[in-house]
């Protein structure tokens, strides 16, 4: 159980990763139609009921919904994707407001040295680097805690989609506080040490 917590947790939060750093750099960075309305749709995101997120989730993979056909409802992707979409929206706003958050002549000198686009975008994402870690713990921090929206499209089924967080609830509903706050202590852990690792490799970055 704890192996698919961490299998859920770190495959959400990699997808998050990949689309939420370059999409929060690009809302920083560049100006198009809408910007404003999509800055406010993300920062609405980064607050959204996950129990709500479940429930869109739960009825676009449902048999009558429009993904109904992949059949991945009560599965470990369906809780993948709605733990994406719930954590996306975090690691988006938190990049972008770190990338706006740097000096902003610093882009008009590597211009002046002879930097392409992507040498500036490079060197901007490295001075946000620290801002851009706290939105991944952020982003980790939602995903392993999620209870709602992976209990509404997971089934929390015994061996298939059961993870920690549905089987403290479960444990604890069933007055099996023991047990529930054992689990609890384990998830804890999980958390305390994958949070370490981070803030030790943010140590070893402003060193460097």
């Amino acid at each position: 159980m704890a192996l698919r917590s961490l299998q859920v947790t770190i495959t959400a939060l990699g997808i998050c990763i990949v689309i939420g750093i370059p999409a929060g750099a690009a809302l920083a960075l560049i100006r198009f139609p809408g910007k404003r309305l999509l800055t406010a749709l993300i920062y609405t995101g980064m607050g959204f009921p996950p129990v709500v997120i479940g429930l869109m989730v739960y009825l676009l993979l449902s048999r009558s919904g429009p993904l109904g056909s992949l059949g991945w409802l009560f599965t470990l992707r369906a809780m993948i994707l709605a733990q994406i979409i719930l954590a996306t929206p975090l690691i988006v706003g938190i990049t972008m407001s770190s990338v706006l958050g740097v000096d902003p002549g610093l882009q008009p000198q590597l211009r002046a040295l002879g930097a392409t686009r992507w040498q500036i975008v490079r060197a901007l994402l490295l001075e946000a680097r620290f801002g851009i870690i706290v939105g991944v713990v952020a982003g980790f921090g939602s995903v392993i805690s999620e209870v709602g929206a992976v209990m509404l499209v997971g089934g929390n089924i015994e061996g298939r989609t059961r993870v920690m967080t549905t089987a403290i609830v479960l444990e604890t509903r069933q007055g099996s506080f023991d047990f529930a706050l054992a689990l609890g202590i384990i998830l804890l852990a999980l958390s305390f040490i994958t949070n370490l690792t981070m803030v030790l490799g943010q140590g070893k970055l402003s060193s460097s």
